[in-house]
Order: C-alpha cells, then structure tokens, then sequence
C-alpha cells in the first residue's frame, strides 16, 4: 500500500504538470508580447531537427516528475536538464538509428520487464518496496486495477512503457556492440610477449629546456603550417568569451564589532533562559540536534562547559559565533548489539503477539527469518550489528536510551513497526543532546547597500566598450577576470553559482555589459567580448600553443645536430650528458626511473628485438628532451598467461564500447546545444 500511495502522490504531481502545460500554452498564445516574436523560440538542432522551447519544457517537467527530481540546487537542475537533453537526443538520433538496423523491444520482452524477468531501473524506481528494497510486481497489478479507471494513471503508465521500451533498446544495442568486441590470437600473444618481457640497459639523454630559446627561431609560417597540418586537433564548439570583475562583499570592522555585541546580547539571553527549546526554535540561527552524543563526540572546550552544566560559548571559531547548552540528558550505552524484525505499519497485532512470545522465551532469529519483510536482514536472523547509541534518534533513542542486554522493546516510525533485540549493552554513560545556536560572521545589509552601488556606478561607467569597462575596473580597483563559455555548458569554470550570468551570456551581443548579478555573496558585472561561432579555434588564440610544440620540434633537431659518436659514451660526452641504467622496462609501463613519464621512449625500448642488444638506438624524441638507449639484457618472466591477458583485452575492449559508442553516435549527429539562453 505504501507504493500505491507514493504512486498517488505522483499523480498529484502529474495532475500539476498537466496544468503547467496549459498554463505554457496560454503564454506560447502571448509569444509576441513575451519577446517570442513569430515562431516558438529554438533551443536546440539535434540530427537536422529544430528543438523548441515548448516541446524541451514539456520533455523537461516530464522527466522531473517521473523521477521526482527536486531543482533544490544547481548541481540537481544540471542533472535534470542533462537527463532531458539525452532524452531528447535519444529520440531524434538513437531511436531512428535502431528502426533502420531493425532493433526493437518485442511485446514478450516488454512484459518481461514489467514482470521483473528483465531488470528495469525505471520501474524500480516506481515499485520498489520501500521496507524491502525489492520491485514489487504486485504493486504493479494494484496500480494497473486503479489505472482502469483513472486516465491520468493511464497516461504515466504509457509514458512509462515508452521509457522502458527506450531503455531496453540502448542496453540490446550497446550488448551488440559488446558481442563485437573481439581479442584475436595474434594481439593475445603479443600482449602476453609485451607484459613478460623485460628489458634492461643504459640511456643518455639532453633535455630540450637546456636548450636557450634564442638558439631556434619560430616564424609565423612555421605556426600556420603546423596549424593547417594539425588542424582537426583545434576542433572546437561555438563559444563566447566574457570578461567580468567582482565585487566582493566582506564584513567590516563595524560590521563585526555590531556583530559581536548583538552575539553578546543573545548570548547572555540564551544563558539565563529557563525555555530552552523555544528560545532556540524562535531565532532563525538556532538547531536542536536529532541525538546524543558523548563528551568525546565534542570538542574538549564544548565537553568541558557542557557536560558540566554550563553554557558554551558565545565564541568566535571557523567564522561562526557558536553557543551552546545541553537541552536534554540520557545516560545510556555508547554501544549497542541489536537484532529486529520489520512488520508492515499495519500489522499491529502480529507486532504484539510476537513481542510477547519474544519476551517469553520464543526464538528472535527464527521469528526475523519468518516474519521480517526486510530481507537483508531476516536471511541473518535479523542482525543489524553492533552500533552506537549517538546513532539513534527520536522514539529509537526513547526506547532504547534504559535497554538492558536482552530486552526486546517495540517501535513504530514511519511506515514499519520494528521489534528489536538488545543482545548487547556496554555500561550507560552520560550522553546530552544540544541546543546550539550560530550566527555566520558576514556583512551587514548596510556594507550590501555600500558594495551594490559601488558595483552600480561601475556597471555604469563601464557601458560602451570593452576599453570602458576595462578603464572602469582600473577606477573601482577590481580585476577583470576572463571566462570562455562553450555550447552546452552552464557554469563558468572559477564561477560558482553563475548560472544567471551563463544565461545573459548566451542571448548577449558583443560588446554588451550586463546587469548586477548576485553570486554567492558578491556581486558581479560582465561584458561579452568576443562570439566565435568558427569550426576551428582562429589560429590567433592557439600560437602560443602551437609555438611551444614547434620550439621544442626545433631544439630536438638543434641537439640532433651536435648529435655523434658511436657509443653511447661518447654521444654522452658530445652532448654534455652522463649515461644512467634502466631495468625491467616492459611495454605495459610508461615511466622509468630517472627519466620520468616518457611513454615513447618505453615503446622504442620494448621494441627492441633481440639481434639489437648491444647496439645504440636511435634517437627519440621524448616529451622532455632527446633520448638515445642501449639494450643490454632481454629477460623473460612469467607474471601472465594467455587465458588472463585474453580476459584482460576483452574487458577492456567491451569498457570503451560502453564507454564510447554512444558519444561517437551523438558526436555524428551534428548536434547544437543553444538551451543557455533559457535554461
């Protein structure tokens, strides 16, 4: 009954996205006035087809509403609005994708999952027992008796059949590509020869920074060739660039000293009050904690004012003003052994006939086994374990506060009755529950008002152009800080809380300043500085990039140049180097002692055949400089056999197909992310 109940909460909540469709409609009917102008505003392309507003917005409550997802801060609206992206991208790109390959759920399957034959994480969600964590199949039955006769139960139910069908299909279609995934007999053995064979020797090396930069030269048709050779490595979203300062608003020295004497004045209230509780409850700032805890759960100077009697505090500590005192005292154990038996909320009388068969005598573990819904626990005789008393909160710790080893005590919480067993009570001792109250040391609403308008002649002498609101920053003493925003994204990095800002980005001009925006506690202004809509990133943002990769391409051939001998010796000597040794290289590493993370320098060195030993290799170019080596001894081990290594490449082939397929579908489909604008 308790999921038919969460199932009728849902309609509730349905039966309100319904009006709020309604309620969309009527403002898509004012879309001129709203600044829609003629046409329902586009959020997106996905595969050629035009997202609107309307239609993501309808995608979006849907999804909140099936999985009871509250927007109660930024990291949930951005899982929430993601889950309604992949949604949408599931129907214009997956779904098409799997109709032409023929991959469908057939009518058995479907019933299948329903039936709980084939695990679906949707309909868990929905009609999983919330005293057993198990799907309940008879909750299903009991939803589609009522869903007969109730057409908003009837909609959620096809909704939920759509979900499900969609989500049998990716798991088939990623289970085919993972059927593709296959290791051969010729990349086994080379795997097992790679991880087996070792190999020792000696190395010289010369790094490219001992190499001054003054030596080498750089052009400008240097950088454009690498560019245009290179050029599918700067491939880049549509981005926009912003520049924006902060106004930050920290407390002064008066709002501090305010700070401290209204403490002060509470403070003194909250010692002398004989209505603890209520005092507490009354100031916004104030907690009464949930449990009891013991002298060594506090500090030592909260354990030494409180468990003696006496108000903690008012005291400055981690920017906080804390008081506190013991509201409550319980002596009690610090831990307890415990066994129960869950019953259902309305299975009283069983509750009360095993508490009394219990307490004469009758056997707990077989009681738990036969009777407990909680199957996690009623297949150990219902053992829950050894825990603290400090765990324990409202009627729990009520009854369990005087429990002595192999008493049985009954409580009722929630939607349970549980009948629990004290095997175990280590000796009472004095445990207080705290009444505490906190006031964050932060600015007055006055230092506000200060910073506001500081901001507010800022934002309007920076108005007209980017060297106006860089002039401005240079008068208000504040530091632009500079932002790159991509497609999709809704958060500038070093920004928290900025989402208002990203949405003002995304629908701004070039050149535009924006409003105040409050972020966390300060203020912020912007500006857009640059829109860069281009395939690639201009070659102008990536020169010094490129010019880094070409300066180190030219040392190497600088110090190829002084490059000789015929012995590693003596190309030691030659380039100023000493020889060093390496042991055990294998294939499967990447670093070696003494020379650091240099992966192709491990690569050549496994290569090495053995009619090379004893010879001086070529010269490789390394991440950090020219490297030359000698092999001297090729040893084999036995650390991997064949039946391992093929478990090991398959594995890890069938990991990149779940992890990559998906977005090498996605990224073939030409998708634009434009929601920044509006969500």
């Amino acid at each position: 009954m308790a999921s038919l109940n969460t199932l009728r909460t849902k309609f509730g909540v349905l039966l309100s996205v319904i009006i709020a469709f309604a309620l969309l409609a009527f403002i898509l009917s004012l879309k001129t006035e709203m600044g829609f102008s003629d046409n329902d505003p586009k959020v997106g392309v996905i595969n050629g087809e035009k997202i609107n507003y309307s239609e993501y917005y309808e995608q979006y409550e849907q999804i909140k509403d099936q999985n009871n997802i509250q927007e109660s801060d930024e990291q949930q609206s951005a899982m929430l609005a993601n889950a309604v992206w992949q949604s949408l991208i599931a129907k214009y790109v997956m779904t098409p994708g799997f109709e032409q390959i023929g991959l469908s759920v057939s009518q058995a399957e479907r019933l299948g999952m329903i039936s709980g034959q084939y695990p679906s994480q949707l309909l868990y969600n929905y009609f999983a027992d919330p005293r057993t964590g198990e799907y309940n199949v008879a909750a299903v039955s009991e939803f589609l008796a009522q869903a007969e006769t109730n057409p908003q139960a009837q909609q959620l139910w096809a909704r939920l059949n759509e979900e499900i069908c969609r989500e049998r299909e990716f798991s088939k279609f990623v289970g085919l590509l993972r059927g593709g995934a296959y290791v051969n007999k010729l990349e086994v053995a080379n795997g097992v020869a790679a991880a087996n064979t070792n190999f020792s020797g000696k190395w010289i090396s010369k790094k490219f920074s001992a190499v001054a930069d003054s030596l080498v030269s750089v052009s400008s048709s240097d950088i454009k060739e690498y560019y245009n050779s290179h050029k599918n490595n700067f491939k880049q979203l549509p981005n926009r660039t912003l520049s924006y300062v902060v106004f930050e608003v920290d407390p002064t020295d008066d709002d501090m000293l305010a700070l401290e004497k209204k403490v002060m004045k509470i403070g003194a209230e909250f010692n002398e009050t004989q209505e603890l509780k209520s005092f507490v409850r009354s100031d916004r700032n104030g907690k009464i904690a949930d449990n009891f805890v013991t002298a060594a759960q506090l500090t030592a100077e909260e354990a030494e004012a409180l468990m003696a009697g006496k108000t903690y505090g008012p005291v400055l500590k981690n920017n906080e003003w804390t008081m506190a005192r013991v509201l409550s005292t319980k002596m009690a154990p610090d831990t307890l052994g415990l066994r129960h038996i869950v019953l259902p909320y309305n299975e009283v009388k069983l509750a009360d006939s095993l508490l009394s068969a219990l307490k004469a005598g009758g056997d707990f573990a077989e009681a738990a086994s036969k009777y407990s819904v909680y199957e996690a626990t009623a297949a150990n005789g219902g053992e829950v374990g050894v825990m603290p008393f400090s765990a324990f909160t409202g009627e729990f710790a009520e009854a369990l506060a005087d429990a002595k080893k192999g008493d049985i005590v009954k409580i009722a919480q929630g939607d349970v009755i549980q009948l629990m067993q004290v095997y175990r009570a280590d000796k009472p001792s004095k445990h207080v529950q705290v009444a505490s109250i906190v006031y964050p040391v932060e600015a007055s609403d006055a230092t506000r008002r200060t910073v506001h308008n500081q901001a507010g002649s800022f934002s309007v002498n920076a108005k007209g152009s980017v060297e106006a609101f860089n002039a401005a920053a240079t008068e208000a003493a504040v530091t632009p800080r500079v932002a790159v925003l991509s497609q999709g994204e809704r958060m500038l990095r070093g920004l928290e809380d900025s989402r208002e800002v990203v949405r003002w980005a995304c629908g701004a001009e070039k050149g535009d300043v924006s409003e105040i925006f409050n972020v966390g506690k300060d203020y912020v202004i912007a500006t857009l500085t640059d829109i860069d809509d281009e395939e690639f990133t201009p070659i102008e943002k990536v020169s010094a990039q490129i010019r880094s990769v070409v300066l180190r391409d030219k040392k190497y051939d600088y110090i190829l140049n002084e490059l000789s001998g015929s012995t590693l010796e003596e190309q030691a000597k030659n380039l100023g180097s000493e020889v060093a040794s390496f042991e055990n290289v294998n294939m499967g590493g990447f670093y070696v002692d003494g020379m650091g993370v240099e992966p192709r320098v491990v690569g050549a060195i496994s290569s090495t055949p053995a009619e090379e030993q004893g010879k001086v290799s070529a010269p490789v170019k390394g991440l950090s400089g020219l490297y030359v080596f000698q092999v001297d001894k090729i040893s084999e081990a036995d650390q991997q056999t064949a039946e391992a290594e093929r478990v090991r490449q398959q594995a890890m082939m069938e990991n990149i197909v779940r992890q990559f397929s998906i977005p090498a579908v996605q990224e073939m489909a030409n998708i634009q992310d434009l929601r920044g604008k509006y969500f």
